[in-house]
C-alpha cells in the first residue's frame, strides 16, 4: 500500500511563501520585522500596508505607505493608522534611538508591491526592475496587462521589432515596480478617489 500527501505545508514553508509574496512590501531586516509587527493590527483596522521603508532621508525615518482594501486612503485614514502604529511601536520598541514616523497613501505614481496592484492598474504604464536579468535585461517599461499564474503581464517591444508583445515576468523576480506619471493616470486616480470618497487623499 502506498500513500501520498498533496498540498501539505509546514509553518516554515508558509512563512517563506509569505515573505516571497510580500517581498516588495517589506525587504529583509528592519522593514520586514516592522511589517510583521504592524500588519495584523493594521488589517484588523481595515488597512493594508503597501510598503515599509526605514532609513530614508536622514537615515532615521520610518515610512509606512498604506491604503484601504479598496485602494482608497484619505487624510483621516492616515491619521487613524498613524495613531495605531505609534501606539504599537511605543510598546514594542523595535527601533532603537530616535526616529521619524511618516504614514501616507501610496500617491498617484505609486509603487506596485502586491499582485492585485498589477491587476488594479492594468492599462497604465509602469516601470519594472528585476533582481535577475532576463536575456541581459533588468529594466522593463510598458503598459500593464494584469497578473496571471505568478507573473506580471506587461507590454514589451523587443529591440529591432515593430510589434508589441505581452510578456510575463516572475513576480518574485521583481525588485521594484511603480506606475509612470501621466495625464491619463492622474485623471483616472482622481476619478477613482472622488467616485467613492470626496475627501482629498493624502499622497506621497
Amino acid at each position: 500500500m502506498s500513500s501520498s500527501c498533496v498540498g501539505s505545508s509546514s509553518p516554515e514553508t508558509d512563512a517563506l511563501k509569505d515573505i516571497l509574496d510580500t517581498h516588495l512590501v517589506a525587504g529583509h531586516g528592519q522593514p520586514r520585522k516592522i511589517f510583521e509587527l504592524l500588519s495584523p493590527s493594521a488589517s484588523a483596522a481595515n488597512f493594508e500596508i503597501v510598503r515599509v521603508r526605514y532609513g530614508l532621508h536622514d537615515g532615521h525615518t520610518l515610512q509606512i505607505m498604506a491604503e484601504r482594501p479598496d485602494g482608497k486612503m484619505n487624510v483621516a485614514g492616515c491619521e487613524e493608522l498613524s495613531n495605531l502604529i505609534s501606539a504599537i511601536l511605543d510598546v514594542e520598541d523595535p527601533i532603537s534611538g530616535e526616529y521619524n514616523l511618516e504614514v501616507s497613501s501610496p500617491g498617484i505614481d505609486r509603487p506596485l508591491t502586491r499582485p492585485k496592484d498589477f491587476e488594479r492598474w492594468a492599462g497604465f504604464e509602469a516601470k519594472l526592475e528585476l533582481s535577475e536579468a532576463i536575456e541581459g535585461r533588468k529594466r522593463f517599461r510598458g503598459n500593464l496587462q494584469g497578473f496571471e499564474d505568478g507573473e506580471v503581464l506587461i507590454e514589451y517591444q523587443p529591440e529591432g521589432q515593430s510589434e508589441i508583445q505581452i510578456i510575463g515576468l516572475d513576480f518574485r523576480n521583481i525588485a521594484e515596480a511603480k506606475l509612470v506619471m501621466s495625464d491619463d493616470l492622474i485623471t483616472e486616480s482622481l476619478k477613482r478617489r472622488d467616485r467613492d470618497d470626496p475627501t482629498p487623499a493624502d499622497g506621497e
